[in-house]
C-alpha cells in the first residue's frame, strides 16, 4: 500500500491532468459544433448534386466522357482523410483498419491529415501527395486533391479512385467508410437520400433537354461533383474528429476525477490512521508516567 507522502503527488499530478483534459473537452465542443453544422449544411446539396449528375448521365444517348470510363484495376489509388492530431478515441485506428485492406502493391495513397501520412510512411506504402486542411475545411481544400486524383484516372495511372474516410453520424457515433469516386457511378457504401438505382433510372424515359450541349453541361456537372463530394468527405472527417475528441476528453475527465476521489479516500484513511496511532501513543505514554 502506498503512503500518504506518495499519494500527495500522485493526487496533484492527475488534477492537473484532469486540468487539461477539461480544457480540451471544451475547446473541442466549441469546434464539434461548427464542424457539425457546416457538415449538415453541406450534405443535402452534396446530395442533391449527385443525383442531377446521375439523372443526366443517364438521358444522354451514346455520350462519353473520360471519368466514366470502367478498366480493369490494375492500380487504384485511395483518398485517406484522417485527423491532424490525435486524443480522439479509436477514430483513426477504425480508419486505418479499413486503409490497410488495400493491397499495398497496387495501391497509392492521396492522403488528407497528418495522422494518415504517418500511417502511410509507417506502413512503407506509396504515397502520391499529402494534403494539409485545418479546423474549418474549405471549398479550395478540396479542389486540389480532386484535380490530382481526376488527372491520374485520366493519364491511366489508376483505374479506380476511391475515398477512405470518417463518416459523421451523431455525436458519439462515427463509422469509417469506402465511397467510390472515380470511375463516376452510382456511390456504392454511402446512402443518398432520393438516389434512383440504376435500374430505376434505365426505366425512366423523360426527356431531358441540355443547354449549350450534352457535352458541356456534364462536364461542368463532373467538375463540380468531384470536387464536391472530396468536400463534403473533409468535413464530415472534421465533424468525427472534433465529437470524438470531446466525448474521449470527457471520458479521461470523468475518470481522472473518479481515480482522484479514490485516492484522496485512501489518502484520508491513511492520516486518519495516522493520527489514531499518535493519539494512542501519548495516551500510552501519559498512563505509563502515572
Amino acid at each position: 500500500m502506498a503512503s500518504a507522502r506518495e499519494l500527495r503527488p500522485r493526487i496533484q499530478s492527475i488534477s492537473s491532468t484532469a486540468q487539461i483534459t477539461r480544457a480540451m473537452q471544451m475547446v473541442a465542443s466549441a469546434k464539434m459544433r461548427k464542424a457539425q453544422q457546416a457538415t449538415l449544411m453541406t450534405r443535402p446539396f452534396a446530395q442533391l448534386l449527385y443525383r442531377i449528375q446521375r439523372r443526366a448521365a443517364t438521358r444522354v444517348h451514346e455520350f462519353t466522357h473520360p471519368l466514366l470510363e470502367v478498366r480493369e484495376v490494375r492500380k487504384r489509388a485511395v483518398i485517406l482523410i484522417s485527423t491532424d492530431k490525435g486524443l480522439c478515441g479509436a477514430l483513426n485506428s477504425n480508419l486505418f483498419r479499413l486503409a490497410a485492406q488495400f493491397d499495398p502493391a497496387t495501391t497509392v495513397f492521396i492522403t488528407a491529415g497528418k495522422r494518415a501520412s504517418q500511417f502511410v510512411a509507417r506502413t512503407r506504402r506509396q504515397l502520391a501527395a499529402e494534403f494539409p486542411f485545418g479546423d474549418t475545411p474549405r471549398f479550395a481544400d478540396a479542389r486540389p486533391i480532386a484535380a490530382l486524383a481526376c488527372d491520374m484516372f485520366l493519364k491511366g495511372e489508376v483505374d479506380e479512385v476511391k475515398v477512405v474516410v470518417t463518416g459523421f453520424i451523431n455525436t458519439m457515433s462515427q463509422k469509417a467508410y469506402v465511397v467510390d469516386f472515380l470511375p463516376i457511378g452510382e456511390i456504392k457504401g454511402l446512402k443518398i437520400p432520393g438516389a434512383e438505382s440504376d435500374a430505376e433510372l434505365a426505366a425512366d424515359t423523360t426527356d431531358y433537354l441540355f443547354e449549350p450541349s450534352p457535352q458541356d453541361t456534364l462536364s461542368f456537372l463532373f467538375q463540380g461533383y468531384t470536387n464536391i463530394l472530396i468536400y463534403r468527405a473533409l468535413l464530415e472527417a472534421k465533424a468525427s474528429e472534433q465529437s470524438a475528441r470531446m466525448v474521449a476528453m470527457k471520458g479521461a475527465s470523468d475518470n481522472a476525477a473518479d481515480l482522484i476521489e479514490d485516492l484522496t479516500l485512501e489518502y484520508n484513511k491513511l492520516r486518519q490512521g495516522s493520527i489514531t496511532n499518535a493519539l494512542l501513543e501519548i495516551a500510552g505514554g501519559q498512563m505509563g508516567n502515572e
